[in-house]
């Protein structure tokens, strides 16, 4: 929500420099396109989208980078790290393995797509599951990777979470990198709600004796839009709330070879975004 709200008004900054606009009414916009969307039934309805979602991530990363190179070094350009305390730093590095996190995230949406394959014990899902997931981070770390060194190279420690917003020209392209970004996290926000309404639905019927109908379906689905797109228009700070779901939605089951990895990271990111949040807040109003 946040991420769909901070490009389209980048969106009509850039057009409308006059006219400015609050936030909170972009991030509505973004919202209001998942109210239709979210009704779509299961994974394989939405492939059209997460396909598109695929490529505009491809797209929009690969602007970044690049314009970011064309734009050249900034003059105050600072290579030292934001915090200019020891606990202020360790507090910043716990945030940013949330980040990470949640940049290399899918192991939640891992199994609800694998049965979407046809299994067999002769051609068991696992095997093409596992080569999609292996192409999949290969390709996430071929566009975000690109992006973290250059823009840290271009901007140093004043580089904004979404890097095309530090950007401003070629006014066209940043328009079609940002229109990009909103095209993959109307994507990407379909696939990671998607196993959440199973999971609510799924609830509600089996424990709470609810009957199965398109009247729960629209309750549940309308609600969590209406829930996401309210915090999201109260608390529209992307990085803060980026590395805090990253850290505490890891999945320490997606890493056999040492889940207290995974702990330590769903304990310690939270941690850490959270103090990052509580700061940006201070001088934050409300609907802004």
């Amino acid at each position: 929500m946040v991420t769909g709200g901070k490009s389209l008004k980048k969106i009509h900054d850039i057009l409308r420099p006059d006219q400015p606009m609050r936030l909170s009414y972009f991030t509505v916009i973004f919202g209001s396109v998942h109210f239709f969307l979210s009704h779509l039934p299961n994974f394989n309805s939405i492939t059209v989208i997460s396909l598109a979602a695929a490529l505009m991530s491809i797209s929009y990363s690969t602007i970044a980078w690049a314009a970011s190179l064309h734009k050249g070094i900034s003059p105050e350009v600072v290579y030292l790290p934001r915090a200019s305390t020891s606990t202020g730093r360790v507090f910043e590095f716990l945030s940013a393995l949330g980040d990470v996190a949640f940049a290399f995230a899918g192991h939640n949406v891992v199994l609800e797509i694998q049965a979407t394959i046809p299994s067999t014990p002769e051609k068991p899902s696992k095997k093409p599951m596992w080569k999609g997931v292996v192409i999949a981070y290969i390709v996430v770390a071929l566009c975000y990777f690109p992006v973290a060194f250059v823009g840290y190279y271009i901007f140093g420690n004043t580089v904004e979470d979404n890097i095309l917003i530090s950007l401003q020209k070629p006014a066209w392209l940043i328009i079609a990198a940002n229109m990009f970004v909103v095209i993959h996290v109307i994507g990407s926000y379909q696939v990671f709600a998607m196993p959440v309404f199973d999971m609510v639905e799924s609830y509600l019927v089996k424990e709470m004796k609810f009957k199965p109908s398109q009247l729960l379906r629209v309750l549940t689905r309308t609600s969590y839009v209406a829930l996401t797109m309210v915090l999201g228009v109260s608390f529209p700070f992307f990085g803060g709330l980026l590395s805090f779901f990253g850290g505490f939605a890891f999945a320490p089951t997606s890493y056999y070879t040492c889940i207290v990895l995974g702990i330590l990271l769903m304990v310690l990111a939270p941690i850490g975004a959270l103090r990052q949040i509580i700061l940006q807040a201070k001088g934050y109003k409300f609907f802004s």
